[in-house]
């Protein structure tokens, strides 16, 4: 493998899991692969270091296509793939955003295409860049992307793959019988599913008696002062969760496929970065995003199907932590089989519910004005007056960046830091 350690350290990662050992193996040595692992296990390394070995430096074309179902796992498997410093380009493309923004990126060809069925295929459709060289095809969270609905979109980009060599499918959950049009003809399979167990996770049930939402509010007590996500079937009970959680004054943000693509991204960061303790979400939040480790998830409603409460409880107890997915019920509600050997449990005691430490701050350059982090750390530093401990995340998008700053100094940063200059860029800075 070319540079594996250095790209190890360049995303602070000591040595490679035993999934990931066995997923390179594999792979290297085979045409057709099957990886199944539990969420954050890094299915997305283990793709794509053995992928880093078969790409042409010399070829100026695609020769990578990763589909994904989602635009938050598109975007994410980008970022990961920059954060390798691999020299190869790599673009992330997907609905919800301008295909003009994809017609300036696509100009110039990237090695490794990032990207969800529907967009890839009106690229391919209005031929935008050669799909000849695309010889290495990765459909990850392959549940997902290869459902009903998902399928006629997925034939036809199938279709314009003629010179595929090597075909890899991830997975978390073993839900979806493959198609034959995927052509996955004697597939290595890689399953550490089952050599997960015994899982870290508790399954707790709270029963209301007569009014969820209130009973939400007194686990949301009951819990304490802890990151989780909350998940609603629909966007509908999504807004009444989060009406009364604003009636309560409990800061929190939304996150579903309803939202625009900039509120859907603005709400995870205010979440990874700890301005905001609480995610109330569909089960898209299941699946495909960077977020931290959480200690624990929310069931207010209860998903049809199996694979989706898979999916929302590997938020937490991931790898070797201990979490909590609590369930909640109506007094008689009978539960399904997935979920019927939860326990319940008393939430009488209740802890104290503070506003988060971190507020986020917006600042109107990004990347391709040259700004840096530490462009943006230095002045945080030097004319903000802020101690290292003081400065939280900071996350730099292509024309904006995020910052978490301590709540109580937001307001002061902005005041003195509105309009400074961050390279030869003169940015505003507000609060998110």
């Amino acid at each position: 493998m070319k540079n594996q350690q250095e790209i190890l350290s360049k995303l602070n990662i000591d040595a490679l899991n035993p999934m990931q050992e066995s997923a390179l193996d594999a792979i290297s040595s085979s045409n057709n692969t099957i990886l199944l692992s539990p969420t954050g296990t890094g299915k997305t390394l283990a793709f794509l270091l053995p992928v880093l070995d078969l790409l042409d430096h010399n070829n100026p074309e695609v020769q990578v296509l990763i589909l994904v179902p989602s635009r938050e796992l598109a975007i994410q498997i980008e970022q990961v793939i920059r954060n390798m410093g691999t020299g190869f380009k790599v673009n992330a493309i997907y609905g919800g955003r301008a295909m003009s923004k994809d017609k300036i990126e696509l100009k110039h060809t990237p090695a490794i295409l990032v990207g969800t069925p529907g967009r890839i295929l009106d690229h391919f459709m209005a031929d935008r860049f050669t799909k000849e060289h695309i010889n290495t095809l990765i459909l990850d969270e392959f549940d997902k992307s290869l459902e009903v609905g998902f399928e006629e979109e997925m034939t036809e980009i199938l279709a314009e793959l003629p010179n595929l060599k090597k075909r890899i499918l991830t997975s978390a959950t073993e839900a979806v019988k493959i198609p034959k049009f995927v052509g996955m003809e004697n597939p290595r399979r890689i399953n550490y599913l089952k050599k997960n167990t015994p899982s870290k996770l508790t399954i707790s049930t709270v029963i209301s008696e007569e009014d969820k939402l209130k009973t939400l509010v007194q686990l949301l007590k009951y819990i304490g002062e802890e990151p989780g996500i909350i998940f609603c079937n629909l966007k509908d009970s999504i807004d009444t969760v989060s009406s009364f959680l604003s009636q309560k004054h409990i800061l929190h943000e939304c996150f579903s496929g309803g939202m625009e693509q900039k509120d859907r991204e603005r709400a995870l960061i205010k979440f990874r970065n700890g301005s905001s303790r609480i995610l109330v979400a569909t089960d898209l939040a299941g699946r495909g995003m960077d977020i931290p480790e959480l200690k624990f998830i929310i069931h207010y409603e209860l998903p049809q199907r199996v694979e989706e409460f898979t999916h929302r409880n590997g938020r937490t107890a991931r790898v070797n932590e201990a979490g909590t997915a609590y369930v909640v019920k109506w007094d008689k509600e009978k539960l399904p089989g997935f979920a019927s050997n939860s326990k319940p449990i008393n939430i009488g005691k209740t802890n104290r519910l503070g506003d988060p430490f971190w507020e986020t701050l917006f600042i109107s350059g990004g990347r391709k004005d040259k700004i840096s982090k530490g462009d943006i750390a230095g002045l945080f530093f030097k004319q903000g007056g802020l101690k290292r401990e003081q400065l939280g995340d900071i996350e730099l998008k292509q024309d904006c960046a995020f910052v978490a700053v301590p709540k109580n100094k937001s307001k002061e940063l902005v005041d003195s830091l509105n309009n400074s200059r961050l390279k030869k860029k003169k940015v505003r800075i507000t609060v998110l």
